[in-house]
């Protein structure tokens, strides 16, 4: 309990801070990845020129149902059917998201061990088709995090 209680403290303290630190103004609550996707290359807030986009995906792999945070286009939980997969494109439009990124993260719940025992369900995110973060098949206590560049 204490491990998922100290991994949503990671995913809500990564996702508050990847809005933070940069002279940027804001972006609007209703721009999502998705909506800054769509923008089709044109310059930024900030007089960038063109995006870079990225498909990015989150999956907890094993069987039965386990609790899952996740931060990639939206910070949520769910209540998931194992395996699970969400998948998105993160559009990098402004200079300092290029120059620093933007951190995406999955925190996947405990499932039943062989021995009967409680574990971290295995974790995994890529991006466009490369494995960049796991958790060693749930071999590892940590979250799976990443920030895309």
């Amino acid at each position: 309990m204490r491990k998922i209680i100290i991994g949503t403290a990671l995913v809500l303290t990564t996702s508050l801070l990847t809005g933070c630190g940069s002279d940027d103004k804001p972006v609007p609550a209703d721009k999502s990845a998705h909506a800054q996707a769509d923008a089709g290359g044109k310059p930024g807030p900030d007089g960038a020129s063109g995006e870079v986009r990225h498909k990015v995906t989150l999956e907890v792999l094993g069987t039965g149902t386990s609790k899952v945070y996740y931060n990639l286009d939206t910070n949520k939980m769910v209540t998931a059917t194992l395996p699970w997969k969400k998948t998105s494109t993160i559009a990098l439009t402004t200079d300092a998201e290029k120059r620093i990124g933007i951190g995406v993260s999955v925190v996947p719940g405990s499932v039943p061990a062989s021995d009967g025992t409680l574990r971290p369900a295995a974790c995994v995110i890529t991006v466009d088709g490369k494995k960049v973060s796991d958790n060693k098949g749930g071999k590892s206590d940590k979250m799976c995090t990443y920030t895309v560049k």
